[in-house]
């Protein structure tokens, strides 16, 4: 396993993986859409970062990430980091993918400064982000729908 900052040849292969994360999330924004109007361009603006994961053939999982600042479309917790997406295939969960890439970006999120790390989960993500010493920290985000989890 291989993990990077996403680079501009990767970029078919990112939007198709994050195709299927919408997918499996049974979302009806249109996951393309939502690509080439706000996260590559805020990716390319340095406003957020995108890692990938790969086996050395093809890209195999994805994590965005941010410290969130006023000046970015997405600021909930000013100046925490914010994990914001993360995906793995299904044939290659439970090896170790997620939570690698967590780490990557608690690592860049820590070098930025961040003063904290925060994620919001979908219900089915809460036990995997609290197997890495994330808690329900008892705020809840409305405009997602979604309880905040903080990095214990």
């Amino acid at each position: 396993m291989n993990i990077s900052a996403l680079e501009k040849k990767d970029y078919a292969a990112f939007r198709l993986l994050f195709a299927a994360y919408y997918e499996e999330l049974d979302c009806e924004d249109d996951p393309l859409h939502l690509l080439d109007e706000y996260i590559i361009p805020d990716y390319e603006e340095g406003l957020l970062h995108i890692a990938v994961s790969d086996d050395g053939q093809r890209l195999t999982a994805f994590i965005i990430y941010q410290t969130d600042d006023p000046v970015n479309d997405w600021c909930f917790k000013d100046g925490c980091g914010d994990i914001r997406e993360i995906y793995v295939l299904k044939e290659e969960r439970r090896k170790g993918t997620g939570s690698a890439l967590v780490k990557f970006a608690e690592d860049g999120l820590e070098a930025e400064g961040a003063s904290g790390i925060y994620t919001l989960p979908t219900e089915d993500a809460e036990a995997f982000f609290m197997s890495l010493g994330y808690s329900d920290c008892g705020e809840y985000c409305e405009e997602l729908d979604n309880k905040v989890f903080m990095k214990s």
